[in-house]
């Protein structure tokens, strides 16, 4: 299995528009950051997840040609804005497999009428299939997903564990019993947001502790704001199995 790190970004990216704070300025390329999502794939199956404003520039670096599907964490709009860009791979694929829980497909109904419309749809509108995601194991490919139900604040949202590997972005609170689909990972991937705490996201010290309580072999840290600070500096007060991730960055498991 081979991951993408095609985002990982907070929701306004860095650097911020305008912003002159010092990570926003600087040149190295592992403080700039696109909106969160990762490509999973293995055997002959590519799988994104999420699909934020970004997603376009992230198929064109990654070289990304075919998708199986795009799986859903939550509707927010860095997640999500950029469903319209599947044009493509619809022009080639026909219909495109989407997995949400069924609140996200909602949301997504609302922004994107067009596309989930059943009658008069404008030519040139791509078409998509919705798989439910219920909190239960699911079939992507051939693979059983298993979602880790968590709290952004008071929103539901889904971690994702593929066999050996788990994706958690956004996450603020999660119930023992959904750490326990967690263990015997050899990479757990979470968020982590700044320095400070946040009303709705993993700060260092909670994704570090998080990650002492999952113990995986290896973690990485995403959804990073210029907050956090520089790659570098923050890489070098990392525990030794714990590293931060940064766009392009890719992982074999």
């Amino acid at each position: 299995m081979k991951i993408t790190f095609l985002g990982t970004g907070t929701s306004q990216g860095i650097p911020i528009i305008g912003s002159d704070h010092p990570v926003c300025l600087s040149e190295n390329p592992k403080d700039k950051r696109l909106r969160v999502s990762i490509l999973v794939e293995w055997d002959d199956f590519t799988f994104v997840v999420d699909c934020g404003p970004d997603f376009r520039q992230q198929m064109l670096r990654a070289n990304v040609s075919k998708i199986d599907g795009i799986i859903f964490t939550h509707e927010h709009a860095d997640h999500t804005m950029g469903l319209d860009d599947i044009r493509p791979f619809f022009f080639r694929q026909g219909d495109i497999d989407l997995y949400a829980h069924q609140r996200v497909f909602k949301a997504l109904e609302k922004r994107f009428d067009y596309i989930f419309a059943t009658e008069n749809k404008y030519p040139g509108v791509p078409s998509v299939t919705k798989n439910e995601v219920k909190n239960e194991p699911f079939l992507a490919g051939n693979l059983n997903v298993v979602p880790i139900d968590g709290l952004h604040y008071k929103l539901q949202v889904f971690g994702y564990r593929f066999h050996k590997f788990a994706y958690l972005t956004d996450m603020k609170t999660i119930a023992d019993s959904e750490i326990e689909k967690l263990q015997n990972l050899d990479v757990l991937v979470v968020n982590a947001l700044r320095i400070k705490p946040h009303i709705s996201h993993f700060n260092l010290e909670e994704a570090l502790d998080f990650i002492a309580r999952v113990k995986p072999k290896r973690a990485y840290l995403t959804h990073i704001s210029h907050l956090l600070g520089f790659h570098d500096d923050v890489q070098q007060i990392l525990p030794k199995n714990v590293f931060l991730a940064y766009d392009n960055l890719q992982i074999t498991i």
